[in-house]
C-alpha cells in the first residue's frame, strides 16, 4: 500500500469531508476568495470545519448522561487594516460562499482596479504532531461505560470515606480546512481526548472534593488500567488530604509552587499579557519591553504549540500557518510575542502559529497553545526546605487577571503549611495575590523537575474556548500575599 505525504493525507481528509459531500472544489474557493479581493482588502480567508463530538459521563455508580453531535460550516474573513468583516454560515454550499464573500468585501469601499492576478496555489508547509484518527471510534459503547464502571469501583475501594464519585469520557474529532487569498490551502485533522475523574470525600460531617484527569490527542487507548489507576489515586488522595485541611494563613510570605498544573498561574498571569492583540494595542504590562529585563534570570518561558499529542499542540493553526516553538522569555529578558496575522502584520513581524478560534463561527485571534517554563538546576526537595515559613501550592483551582496591570487572584485547591523546611499540615482556603510581573521578579528558586499537566486544560478569551497546555517546575517565589481564611 502506498501512503501520502501527511500533509497531503489531511488535506485528502478535509475535501472529502467539507467539500466533495457538497459539490465544492478548489475552483470554487478561488471563485468566492476573488470576490472578496475585487475590493481593496489586507487578507482574506476561508475557514472550513467539520466536528465530531461525544461525551459520556457517570455518577451516583450510573452512566447517566450519553451525547453524540455533528457541526460543520465556514467562516470567510476579510481584513483591511486593523478592521475585520466576518460571516459564518453553517450550510456549505456555493451560493452561501459567495453571498458572504460578498458581505465580508464591504469592509473595503475601494475597488481594485486593472486585471487581478490569479496567484499560484501553494500547500502551506505543516508537521505531523499526532495521528489523524477518529478517536470516537477507537473504543465501542460498551467498553468506554465499563471504563468509567471501573473508576467508580477504584475509588470506592480506596476508602470508606469515599461518599460520591464523577466521572467523563469525551472525545472530539475534529477536520479543518483553510484557504487564504494568497493562494494557500492547509488543513489539519485533530483528535482530542480527555477522562476526569472527581471524587467527594465525607468524614464527620465535612466533605471535601478531590480531581484528577488528562488526555491529548490520540485514541482512548491511551486510558490504560494503569494510568486509570493513578487518576483515581490522585483524585482520592486530594480528597481526603482536604478533609484534614486547616484553615490558611494570611500575609506576605515566601510561596512554593508545584510542578505541572500549578502552570496555569503562568499561563493567566503572564502568558495572557503576551498576546500580539494586547500588546500592539499597548494595553498589556508588557507592551513595548521587548528586550528588557522582565523577570528574574534563570527564567525563560516558551509558547510551543510543536509537541507530539499534547492538547495544546498544532499541526497548522487557524490561518494555516505551522505551530511554532516560540520563546517568549529568555533568561528574564522579553523576547517576543505570541502573535496571530493580523496582529503580526500590523507589528511588523512574523505570525507565529498562534492565530486560533473555537469554531467556523469565530474569528481568529493570538492564543496560547502550550506555555511553560523551562526548569533550573535546584531539586524540589531543597527548594521546599529553603522554606523557613510559607505556603506550598500543588494544585490549582480558578483566578481572574487583568491584563493591562497584571494583576491576579488565584485560589489554590490544595496546598501545605510549611515551616523550617518541613510540611507540617494542609490547608484551606488560600488564594494567590499579586502581579504577573513581579512575580516573574520575584522566583528565587527553579527546580530542575520540569512537568507539563496532565492534558486538562481549557483556555477562554473573549468569549472564546480553546484547548491549552500549562507547565512548569518547582518555583519559590519571595514575597507573594497570600490571603487566607486563618
Amino acid at each position: 500500500m502506498i501512503s501520502r505525504e501527511p500533509t497531503l493525507e489531511r488535506l485528502g481528509v478535509a475535501k472529502s469531508l467539507l467539500l466533495t459531500p457538497f459539490g465544492l472544489d478548489e475552483s470554487h474557493l478561488a471563485r468566492a476568495l476573488a470576490e472578496i479581493k475585487a475590493h481593496k482588502v489586507d487578507e482574506a480567508d476561508l475557514y472550513f470545519q467539520y466536528t465530531r463530538s461525544e461525551g459520556w459521563s457517570l455518577e451516583e455508580g450510573i452512566v447517566k448522561t450519553g451525547s453524540f453531535s455533528i457541526d460543520q460550516g465556514v467562516g470567510v474573513r476579510a481584513v483591511s487594516g486593523e478592521k475585520t468583516a466576518f460571516a459564518y454560515s453553517d450550510d456549505i454550499s456555493q451560493a452561501s460562499l459567495l453571498d458572504a464573500a460578498r458581505t465580508v468585501r464591504s469592509i473595503s469601499t475601494v475597488a481594485q482596479t486593472g486585471h487581478l492576478k490569479v496567484p499560484r496555489k501553494k500547500i502551506a508547509s505543516s508537521r505531523s504532531l499526532y495521528n489523524g484518527l477518529d478517536p470516537i471510534a477507537s473504543l465501542d459503547s460498551t467498553a468506554k461505560v465499563r471504563l468509567l464502571e471501573k473508576v467508580e469501583q477504584l475509588a470506592r475501594a480506596k476508602d470508606p470515606r469515599v461518599a460520591q464519585v464523577m466521572a467523563g469520557l469525551a472525545a472530539e474529532y475534529d477536520v479543518v480546512l483553510v484557504a487564504r487569498a494568497d493562494g494557500t490551502l492547509a488543513a489539519d485533522v485533530r483528535p482530542l481526548v480527555r477522562l476526569s475523574v472527581t471524587v467527594i470525600a465525607e468524614h464527620k460531617g465535612r466533605r471535601e472534593v478531590g480531581s484528577a484527569g488528562g488526555g491529548g490527542r490520540f485514541g482512548f487507548a491511551y486510558f490504560d488500567d494503569a494510568l486509570i489507576g493513578q487518576y483515581v489515586d490522585e483524585a482520592v488522595s486530594a480528597a481526603l488530604t482536604n478533609l484534614d485541611a486547616r484553615p490558611a494563613p494570611a500575609g506576605e510570605m515566601t510561596v512554593v509552587l508545584g510542578s505541572g498544573w500549578p502552570g496555569i498561574l503562568l499561563h493567566e498571569a503572564i502568558g495572557h499579557g503576551l498576546e500580539g492583540d494586547f500588546n500592539r494595542k499597548g494595553s498589556s504590562a508588557f507592551s513595548g519591553r521587548t528586550g528588557q529585563r522582565v523577570a528574574a534570570k534563570g527564567v525563560t518561558v516558551l509558547d510551543d504549540g510543536t509537541i507530539a499529542d499534547r492538547r495544546g499542540s498544532l499541526n497548522v493553526d487557524d490561518e494555516g500557518n505551522a505551530s511554532g516553538r516560540n520563546v517568549l522569555i529568555e533568561d528574564g529578558i522579553l523576547k517576543g510575542y505570541i502573535q496571530d496575522a493580523m496582529n503580526a502584520r500590523l507589528m511588523g513581524v512574523k505570525p507565529t502559529g498562534n492565530g486560533r478560534r473555537e469554531s467556523y463561527a469565530h474569528v481568529p485571534i493570538p492564543r496560547m497553545t502550550n506555555t511553560y517554563m523551562l526548569g533550573g538546576d535546584k531539586s524540589p526537595e531543597e527548594i521546599v526546605a529553603s522554606i523557613k515559613k510559607g505556603l506550598y501550592a500543588t494544585n490549582f483551582g480558578g483566578g481572574q487577571v487583568d491584563i493591562t496591570s497584571g494583576k491576579f487572584v488565584f485560589s489554590a485547591s490544595q496546598a501545605y503549611w510549611v515551616e523550617n523546611g518541613k510540611i507540617q499540615y494542609p490547608v484551606k482556603g488560600a488564594t494567590l495575590v499579586g502581579s504577573g510581573p513581579e512575580v516573574l521578579k520575584r522566583v528565587s528558586m527553579i527546580g530542575n523537575d520540569m512537568k507539563l499537566d496532565s492534558g486538562v486544560g481549557t483556555c477562554g478569551k473573549e468569549g472564546q474556548s480553546v484547548p491549552v497546555g500549562v507547565g512548569q517546575p518547582t518555583l519559590r517565589i519571595d514575597g507573594l500575599t497570600v490571603g487566607g481564611t486563618a
